[in-house]
């Protein structure tokens, strides 16, 4: 849980990061400016009810770096168009912390973990099973 929490935090700078490149001083702040800052901020609230056990968190962070490594995707075919192969190893590089979450937060013990009945099922006291006759 906590690596998947991690790299949760990875996506979220990187999403920082992405918003820090777009921005243009002389503007104000565009849409696609506000778009990955709000998904950083979404990424930081995953990871922390990743953290926390609370109900289907996992989803949260599936989705927020399926969107990323979908964006970098994007920009590396897009860059590779164009012919700049540096740019688009740098792209390529960045998909370790999506790709990363995205492995980790789909795993079954980060499922289990953040089930919505986890905190509302009596304790196991024995397993014993009846048989009927």
């Amino acid at each position: 849980m906590p690596f998947a929490a991690v790299f949760g935090v990875l996506v979220a700078a990187e999403y920082l990061w992405l918003a820090w490149l777009l921005r243009d001083p002389e503007v104000g702040t565009p849409w696609f400016v506000v778009a990955p800052a709000v998904l950083a901020v979404l990424t930081l609230a995953g990871a922390a009810l990743l953290v926390l056990g609370r109900a289907r968190a996992w989803v949260l962070l599936t989705a927020v770096s399926a969107v990323l490594v979908l964006c970098l995707l994007g920009t590396a075919v897009l860059f590779g168009a164009l012919g700049l192969g540096a740019v688009v190893g740098q792209a390529l590089l960045l998909l370790v912390g999506p790709l990363g979450c995205l492995v980790l937060v789909a795993r079954r013990p980060v499922r289990e973990w953040t089930r919505p009945a986890r905190a509302t099922r009596p304790p196991d006291q024995g397993c014993r099973t009846q048989r009927t006759r």
